[in-house]
């Protein structure tokens, strides 16, 4: 889970610098993500957030709105991209509660297991897909003193839900 965290520091999301993710299969690391736009895409700290911009609330809504990809998506790619590593039954580590996006994305890529270390969307959904895929999920905790830490302090304006 702290290799999660510290890939969550690597975050450009000037909203919510949480997402990071490690997919581990057989105690190996396959792939890591953290929220951030796609590959040679201008970052959001110096692009702008679209989301800011059009006013759009914070709470795992119109993901198409927004020029970042979540660490659930940027690590399932980047086990493709490097390698073609196959995360079929691997466990993934995230900072957050998968959205409804990342569960199926997650659920397709028959991910065995998802560990989280705080919930994340009120998102109904993504746990209703989770329970009926029977994927494992379960929730660990770092001391806050040990993910600040790892983050740095975050402006409370800027630790939005999305």
């Amino acid at each position: 889970m702290r290799m999660a965290f510290l890939a969550a520091s690597r975050s450009n999301c000037v909203r919510r610098k949480v997402g990071g993710a490690v997919i581990v299969k057989d105690r190996n690391v396959l792939a890591t993500g953290y929220n951030g736009p796609p590959s040679g895409s201008a970052h959001c700290d110096v692009a702008g957030c679209v989301r800011n911009i059009m006013d759009i609330k914070s709470g795992g809504e119109r993901h198409e709105l927004c020029r970042g990809l979540h660490a659930e998506q940027n690590a399932i790619i980047q086990a493709a991209v490097h390698g073609g590593v196959s995360i079929k039954d691997a466990v993934i580590y995230v900072t957050t509660h998968p959205c409804v996006v990342c569960a199926k994305m997650l659920i397709n890529a028959h991910i065995r297991e998802i560990v989280y270390a705080e919930g994340g969307y009120p998102d109904d959904l993504s746990e209703l897909m989770l329970i009926e895929s029977d994927m494992s999920t379960r929730q660990f905790s770092l001391p806050k003193s040990e993910v600040r830490a790892m983050l740095g302090e975050i402006p409370p304006e800027l630790s939005g839900e999305d």
